[in-house]
C-alpha cells in the first residue's frame, strides 16, 4: 500500500502542494486530475524520489521514504512526460541498455514479452522509426523491467492514437488486476480517466476537472 499524509512542498516561499492525503491499494489503477500548474508532476516526481516533499511523510510497502529510501527505489516504475529513449538504437537494443542499469536482471526473452503484452511488435525496428503510440509502449514498458509494484506515470498517452491509448490502458488495467500493481497516472483526457481508473483524485483549487466528473455522475476525491 502507498499511504501520503499531509505532505507538503515548497519552492522558495511558493506552497506548490498543501497537505497532500492519498492512499493507493494494490490493484488499484488510480487517477490525477488538475490544472496545468496545480503540482500533479511535482506529486509524482516526490513519489518517485526524483525530489524530496518539504513536509508530511510517504510510506510504501510498509516502508519510510525519510528511512528506506534506497530500497523503495528499487520498488518504483516512473516515466515521466518525455520520452526518454535511445532514437538511433533498436527497441532490442534499448531494452539490452536500460536492463543494465536495471535493479532486476532480465533475459533478452523477458524483455522481448514485456513488449508483445503491450502489442509493441517493432523488436528488432529502430526507435526512430516507429509511432508515437509505440515510442510511448516502449518507454513504459522499460519502466518495468524491475517489476515494481507502485507505477507512476506523466501523461503517458499524451498525443498518441485512440488505438494505442485504448491498448495502454488495457494494459495497465490488467496489470494491475492480475499482478496486483499500484498504478498512478496523469492526464487531462477525462474519457480515458473515467474508463480506466479505479478512483480519480483532483489536485488544485480550480474546481473545474471536479464539478466535470461531478456532473457525470464520477466521485472525485479532492486533494488541496
Amino acid at each position: 500500500m502507498l499511504q501520503v499524509n499531509s505532505l507538503q512542498k515548497s519552492y522558495h516561499k511558493q506552497k506548490i502542494l498543501n497537505d497532500v492525503n492519498l492512499i493507493v491499494k494494490p490493484g488499484e489503477v488510480v487517477g490525477l486530475v488538475g490544472e496545468n500548474g496545480a503540482g500533479k508532476s511535482t506529486l509524482l516526481e516526490i513519489l518517485a524520489t526524483v525530489q524530496p516533499q518539504s513536509n508530511g511523510s510517504i510510506i510504501l510497502d510498509d516502508k519510510s521514504y525519510s528511512k528506506e529510501i534506497k530500497n523503495i527505489r528499487k520498488l518504483i516504475g516512473y516515466v515521466p512526460q518525455e520520452i526518454s529513449l535511445w532514437e538511433e538504437f533498436t527497441v532490442a537494443e534499448n531494452f539490452m541498455f536500460f536492463e543494465k542499469l536495471s535493479w532486476k536482471r532480465r533475459s533478452l526473452e523477458e524483455c522481448k514479452q514485456l513488449c508483445l503484452d503491450m502489442q509493441l511488435n517493432k523488436w528488432d525496428e529502430p526507435v526512430e522509426s516507429l509511432s508515437g503510440g509505440m515510442k510511448r509502449k516502449l518507454n513504459l514498458a522499460i519502466s518495468l523491467i524491475h517489476d515494481p509494484i507502485l507505477i507512476l506515470l506523466d501523461e503517458p498517452t499524451v498525443g498518441i492514437d485512440m488505438k494505442s491509448k485504448e491498448e495502454i490502458g488495457n494494459y495497465l488495467v490488467n496489470l494491475a488486476k492480475n499482478e496486483g500493481k499500484m498504478i498512478i497516472y496523469t492526464s487531462h483526457d477525462m474519457s480515458e480517466i473515467t474508463s480506466f481508473c479505479d478512483r480519480i483524485y483532483c489536485l488544485g483549487k480550480d474546481p473545474f476537472y471536479a464539478d466535470l466528473l461531478k456532473s457525470r455522475g464520477i466521485a472525485v476525491e479532492e486533494l488541496v
